[in-house]
């Protein structure tokens, strides 16, 4: 299998050897997943942490009024799970959905701690990444709380330019936490040129 982005991502933060590369290919299953697509339903419990290796995911939940709220893309060299339900083994509370044809590599809960076992090394590359995560989530928090949509429109498609063109303008409205109608108006504005603040 060609890993060659997961790797690439990994080295980032730590270096690998030919051996514990192959240790890692030998740990981790590719899975497909077609468009729309569930990866993860709301409900289940998270048994892998996922690394996108072509496509895109998106999670969100459902409220009581059955109106979805996105809270995450995920794209080519992007990990993503639930990982509250996969620490803890609780029924995960949003769904992970394929928004085109997916490719990942996936493991299962039981081989992290072989991983760690076999490359200690990873300990501290998960590590770094769940903190990266969370000042991501803390960053979008603040960014949501103290900016205006359009503010927040603007964020998103300079941190995000690709997603704006692989998922659907009602996915990218959700995340944004404002309506469909109202985020059309907004890229028509940007678009001329002339743009809301």
């Amino acid at each position: 299998m060609d890993l060659s982005i997961a790797f690439k991502n990994i080295e980032r933060l730590i270096h690998l050897t030919q051996e514990e590369k192959e240790i890692f290919e030998s740990l981790f299953e590719i899975y497909l997943i077609d468009k729309k697509e569930i990866l993860l339903q709301e409900g289940q419990i998270c048994k892998y942490e996922y690394f996108v290796l072509e496509g895109t995911l998106r999670s969100f939940y459902v409220d009581d009024f059955f109106i979805e709220h996105t809270t995450m893309f995920a794209i080519e060299g992007w990990w993503t799970g639930n990982l509250k339900s996969f620490v803890r083994e609780v029924p995960s509370d949003f769904t992970i959905q394929a928004q085109e044809r997916t490719k990942v590599i996936r493991i299962h809960k039981n081989k992290i701690e072989e991983l760690y076992s076999r490359i200690p090394k990873f300990e501290r590359y998960f590590r770094i990444l769940l903190q990266n995560r969370l000042l991501a989530t803390q960053d979008r928090v603040t960014k949501h709380l103290s900016s205006t949509a359009s503010e927040r429109y603007i964020q998103f498609i300079n941190k995000y330019p690709e997603i704006e063109q692989r998922v659907s303008l009602k996915h990218i409205a959700s995340y944004l936490g404002i309506t469909p109608t109202y985020l059309s108006r907004l890229r028509r504005k940007r678009m001329q040129g002339d743009f809301l603040h």
